[in-house]
């Protein structure tokens, strides 16, 4: 089937990149720097007296910076995300490969839906190796492991489809650096939107909560983030945001997961920006 041979080319094309080898080789570091910095949890003194502190006590400290890491591997799946997407048609149609091979019995959907599928291994793969290995770390140096682990990852590899799928829409109209910067800043605004919104809703406060809610919907990324903090922070935390104003509007704790409704359309997102990409690239002149 052509679809899953174009995907098991990209994929074959990204192992060949340096990139590739550089990003896993410093998530790798910074897998066993981080894992060396929760050991020295253990040693924390609380109280006047100056004492150990409690397992417990231990653990929620183990559970909030685990999200800030979780944060640090959120942007790095973002950017690897969107550049390797970004020069995947562009760069074809640039180097003329997409001309000397679309002449061929293969339909231009087959190649946009072949390259998204090999692109969606490779994050997904990306997203489950380095947050399993984080996690297991984690729980063997401080004995703590996020409520949902599996939930929170399939949340993160989420963010990094509907990324990479926007960059994909990109590619077949703007060079790879134009979609890489595209990509990054509606991420980025999207962010702010979800702080934004958060604040509306804690302060009661329409506009702000509405302006966020657009930026949320018009690039679901930000919603789906807030999916994995849900999931790897512990019940006590989640009851504390729900019931204070200045805790929920602190963009590392979310009193709710995301809805259903919002699921459905993120799901439905990725469909209609597919379509609008294989539409994009079967318009496009070579």
């Amino acid at each position: 089937m052509a679809i899953l041979t174009i995907a098991r080319l990209t994929l074959r094309e990204a192992g060949r990149r340096r990139l590739l080898l550089t990003a896993a080789i410093l998530t790798l570091a910074m897998i066993v720097f981080t894992t060396w910095g929760f050991s020295r949890l253990n040693t924390l003194t609380c109280g006047r007296d100056r004492a150990p502190c409690s397992p417990t006590e231990i653990k929620l400290v183990a559970a909030e910076l685990l999200i800030l890491v979780a944060y640090m591997f959120n942007v790095i799946l973002a950017l690897g995300s969107v550049f390797v997407a970004a020069p995947s048609i562009a760069g074809e149609i640039d180097s003329g490969i997409a001309l000397a091979m679309l002449p061929r019995p293969i339909r231009r959907s087959d190649v946009v839906l072949g390259k998204w599928l090999g692109l969606v291994v490779l994050v997904a793969a990306y997203a489950a190796i380095t947050g399993a290995l984080e996690f297991v770390g984690v729980g063997l140096v401080v004995g703590y492991s996020p409520p949902r682990p599996v939930l929170a990852l399939l949340f993160l590899v989420s963010q990094g489809v509907v990324l990479l799928t926007f960059a994909l829409l990109c590619s077949t109209r703007l060079a790879p650096m134009t979609t890489g910067i595209v990509s990054l800043v509606l991420f980025g605004l999207a962010w702010m939107g979800g702080i934004a919104e958060a604040i509306g809703l804690a302060f009661q406060n329409q506009t702000i909560t509405n302006v966020g809610t657009v930026m949320g919907l018009l690039m679901p990324t930000d919603g789906l983030w807030r999916g994995v903090i849900y999931n790897m922070q512990p019940a006590a935390v989640t009851a504390l945001t729900a019931t204070s104003r200045e805790a929920a509007a602190n963009p590392f704790a979310v009193t709710a997961p995301p809805t259903p409704a919002y699921l459905v359309w993120a799901v439905a997102w990725v469909v209609v920006v597919m379509g609008l990409t294989i539409w994009s690239f079967a318009k496009r002149d070579l």
